[in-house]
């Protein structure tokens, strides 16, 4: 493993270490990067680490901002990532990709904008919070995902059973005000995170909680899912919500399997 100065310049084998090692560098190059996904779970939430909660972690996923896209291309080459050249150069301006090879990881770098099953801008968000994206932002990512996997029941059930729902983004609070907000402007997003809500309510006695908390994550829940059906509806809600399910709310995100694939480390030919 290379360093200078007490850096070191290759990725470590362990990705918590790693992601940690992530954010430091950032953090003495003035770059704005904001963890998500999984490990943003992992850092906030103990309960992550529950034997019925806890799950592998593949890569690491990031948020930065548009503007210091030179800054961030040039920190994870120092860092000793390898640039997804092609990927880079069609879609930086949205999303950068690199490849720790060694380690077989990927690392995904958002630009202000997340787009999967639907379209949130964090701009404006991610000076809130650090080091990773608010509470309530990460729990959105988690709910937009219309064909959720065990990696997303696993994580919502643990930020919502280690942090309570409020009604702004005090530390270690999930601003249930802004998700309600969020619901309240597109209807397509009120209808996935309401069924993904109804989802792990249904699915919470397979995860075998101890003592009471089942009854807080359930209680969490039903509070979150109360504020997102009673905060009120702009017009522009109410016209898509005339059209429901007659039309796709959601899109999947697909197509860029392959490309962003973590085995697979060459460009298609």
């Amino acid at each position: 493993m290379h360093s200078r100065n007490g850096v070191h310049y290759t990725p470590f084998p362990d990705i918590v270490q790693e992601t940690q090692r992530i954010i430091d560098a950032a953090d003495q190059h003035d770059v704005v990067l904001r963890l998500f996904g999984g490990l943003a779970v992992r850092f906030h939430c103990p309960s992550a680490a529950h034997r019925s909660l806890a799950r592998k972690y593949a890569d690491i996923d990031f948020m930065g901002l548009r503007k210091q896209s030179r800054q961030i291309k040039q920190l994870f080459v120092e860092l000793g990532y390898a640039p997804r050249e092609m990927f880079n150069a069609l879609r930086g301006d949205k999303r950068l990709i690199y490849n720790d090879i060694e380690n077989e990881r990927r690392v995904d770098i958002f630009l202000e904008v997340f787009e999967m099953c639907h379209r949130f801008d964090f701009k404006n968000r991610l000076r809130v919070d650090k080091p990773t994206i608010p509470l309530a932002d990460l729990l959105a990512t988690k709910l937009q995902v219309v064909e959720m996997t065990e990696r997303e029941y696993r994580d919502i059930i643990a930020l919502v059973h280690d942090h309570d729902v409020g009604d702004s983004d005090t530390a270690e609070t999930i601003n249930g005000a802004y998700l309600a907000k969020l619901s309240a402007e597109d209807w397509g997003v009120y209808k996935t995170f309401s069924l993904d809500i109804s989802n792990v309510l249904s699915a919470l006695p397979q995860y075998a909680l101890e003592g009471q908390s089942q009854d807080i994550v359930r209680t969490r829940l039903q509070d979150l899912q109360s504020r997102i059906e009673n905060a009120p509806k702009t017009l522009r809600w109410r016209l898509r919500a005339s059209v429901g399910e007659k039309a796709r709310w959601y899109e999947l995100p697909e197509q860029d399997k392959e490309v962003v694939d973590s085995r697979a480390f060459t460009e298609p030919s």
